[in-house]
């Protein structure tokens, strides 16, 4: 992974701009650190199709922390049943990015960030308008999720 070149704010920058494109916020975060998961961004895109939204429009975990939580899989793998260890250092990292977001945008789950009144939505997405940029923060949660990953990576590094 050291030979993986990370610049924090382009990753982020680049989150944004595929969410701006259409994708959503998981797959946006997870898309710019496709390189960190050795899959293509097809793949990656695939993947995490269900956790936009909240998880299908079921608006809980905001897709951009569950986006975090898909790279984080690869940064701290645990592919054994068994390994205790190896589980609770992935439970770690997902629970300390989970928190920088939390910090910086006050909650993790996407209905509070959003305002909404009810629990969940139409599996409809919503048409990816002028409006719907104006009103929705998404773009810049998906911008923020992908910093805090490529903070973490260049500090390792």
């Amino acid at each position: 992974m050291s030979e993986v070149k990370i610049n924090p704010i382009e990753r982020a920058e680049r989150a944004k701009a595929l969410f701006n494109e259409g994708y959503n916020c998981a797959q946006s975060v997870a898309m710019a650190y496709a390189d960190i998961t050795n899959l293509d961004e097809k793949m990656v895109a695939t993947i995490t199709a269900s956790f936009g939204g909240g998880m299908g429009r079921l608006r809980e975990v905001c897709g951009a922390v569950s986006g975090m939580a898909f790279v984080a899989s690869f940064l701290s793998p645990c592919p054994t049943a068994t390994d205790a260890t190896a589980k609770k250092a992935n439970y770690a990292l997902v629970q300390e990015f989970a928190e920088k977001f939390r910090e910086q945008n006050g909650n993790i789950v996407c209905r509070s960030l959003l305002g909404l009144d009810h629990p969940k939505d139409e599996p409809t997405p919503s048409p990816r308008t002028a409006e719907y940029y104006k009103k929705r923060p998404c773009a810049e949660y998906v911008y923020d999720a992908a910093l805090i990953v490529g903070k973490y990576l260049e500090n390792k590094n």
